[in-house]
């Protein structure tokens, strides 16, 4: 299902046919290398880079007879490269995969898949790490509440959310790149344990240079998967932190909050009963794409452990997580960007929802005023909570009745004055230094 809706270019990297020509590619790569070495004769080689082709109908027709998708590929591309030569070429297809195993083609070719999939992950953050810097400095002074606890806390700007979103990509940016070039973009040419025992070194660094990737030092027979763990991990983590953005959208398209909302097009229907409805659906399947991507890093950590120098047990089960979890990473992100470009705020409401606890959210002020006042904390804690307790009564009860500030003027606890209390309840008093925030949000470079 996901793969339908993803954006073609992730979903190519992922088919049989792309990676049939990676498989291609590396396999007339280490011809060439092989000719350097004097082991294919020029004229061979020649004909194999000429002719090297595959037809993924076949490979499927070979596997189901030799159930091995390397050796059904290995046949077709012999097929191609040999077909109506004559005596003068002695089948030069001899000279393909020569000295090789099957994971010298596979393990290489996967982590180049990765890596081209990892180029588009990291161009979908930037992308969303932009909308967030631009939308932090939009609502740089949109007052809302802050809320700890689901429970309303202090005044904070609108922006400060989109500030702390656009860090939090511009940090999944830093991983990504990081993990592209430490676990994505290896490659391994040693044979069949590992010991080059048919394969001189001097192929796989041919061959990784020209893909761009870094010879494994140690691969035994395969890539160790610790590092297709750490990649699957550094996806899950990128999902995570999209699924903390979707969720404050849906929390904040509550009808009890109502603060913003995800776009909802012309023509949308909210649901099939209740023609009123408006759902934050696009975050709540954000949301839910999250954990299938959280999941398959856990098949990534199983599949470390393998027999001796080899064995498959982690190969069925990669070709499924690797595929779909950045299949869906990608669609996931492209629904997030769309859904934070539009994402629409209203401003009218977080002010009503500022004053909804009739002043409660100055608490935090007036404890430290009164500390000022030379109260001691503890006591002064009391004369606050006392009032507070009184207000937050009243509005769990739905009775009508004096606000903080004047339950506090009518403390006899409270030694502030008037004009004190006046200048505690302002909302930009506790904003004095949020500048810093966006200070830092507008230093981002993507």
């Amino acid at each position: 299902m996901i793969e339908r809706y993803t954006r073609p270019e992730m979903g190519r990297i992922w088919e049989l046919e792309n990676k049939f020509e990676i498989w291609k590619r590396i396999e007339v790569l280490a011809c060439e290398a092989q000719a350097a070495l004097g082991i294919v004769p020029e004229a061979d080689l020649a004909v194999i880079r000429d002719r090297a082709g595959f037809s993924v109908e076949r490979i499927e027709e070979l596997e189901r007879e030799t159930n091995h998708d390397v050796i059904a590929f290995l046949t077709d591309m012999a097929e191609h490269i040999d077909s109506g030569l004559g005596p003068e070429h002695p089948k030069p297809s001899r000279w393909v995969h020569y000295g090789m195993t099957s994971s010298d083609l596979g393990d290489t070719a996967l982590c180049y898949q990765m890596t081209q999939a990892q180029d588009i992950i990291i161009e979908d953050v930037r992308r969303i790490g932009r909308v967030c810097q631009r939308r932090a400095l939009e609502f740089r002074d949109t007052l809302c509440v802050g809320r700890t606890h689901g429970v309303h806390a202090e005044p904070m700007y609108f922006g400060m959310k989109w500030a702390a979103w656009a860090q939090a990509f511009k940090r999944a940016e830093k991983r990504l790149v990081a993990t592209r070039e430490y676990s994505c973009a290896w490659g391994a040419i040693s044979g069949a344990v590992g010991s080059y025992s048919n394969i001189d070194p001097y192929v796989e660094q041919y061959v990784c240079e020209k893909l761009g990737l870094t010879p494994d030092p140690a691969s035994q027979q395969v890539i160790a998967r610790d590092r297709h763990a750490h990649a699957l991990s550094v996806l899950a983590t990128v999902a995570a932190t999209a699924e903390w953005v979707a969720t404050e959208v849906r929390a904040l398209q509550k009808t009890d909050t109502i603060e913003a909302e995800e776009p909802f097009a012309k023509g949308q229907k909210g649901s099939s009963a209740m023609p009123h409805k408006r759902n934050p659906i696009t975050a709540e399947r954000i949301c839910g794409l999250a954990r299938v991507i959280k999941a398959n890093a856990q098949v990534g950590f199983d599949d470390v452990a393998l027999w001796h120098e080899r064995d498959i047990s982690h190969s069925s089960a990669e070709r499924v997580v690797l595929a779909d979890s950045y299949i869906a990473l990608d669609y996931l992100l492209s629904k997030l960007e769309w859904v934070l470009d539009g994402l629409v705020a209203y401003p009218e409401a977080m002010l009503a929802n500022l004053d909804k606890t009739r002043g409660l959210i100055y608490s935090s002020r007036v404890l430290l005023a009164l500390v000022d006042a030379g109260i001691t904390r503890e006591d002064a804690y009391v004369v606050v909570q006392r009032a507070a307790m009184r207000v937050w009564d009243d509005i769990q009860r739905g009775r009508s009745g004096p606000g903080f500030r004047e339950t506090l003027a009518a403390d006899p606890g409270c030694v502030l004055s008037g004009s004190q209390l006046d200048a505690i309840f302002d909302p930009h008093a506790f904003l004095t230094r949020a500048g810093v925030v966006f200070e830092r949000v507008e230093r981002l470079e993507w």
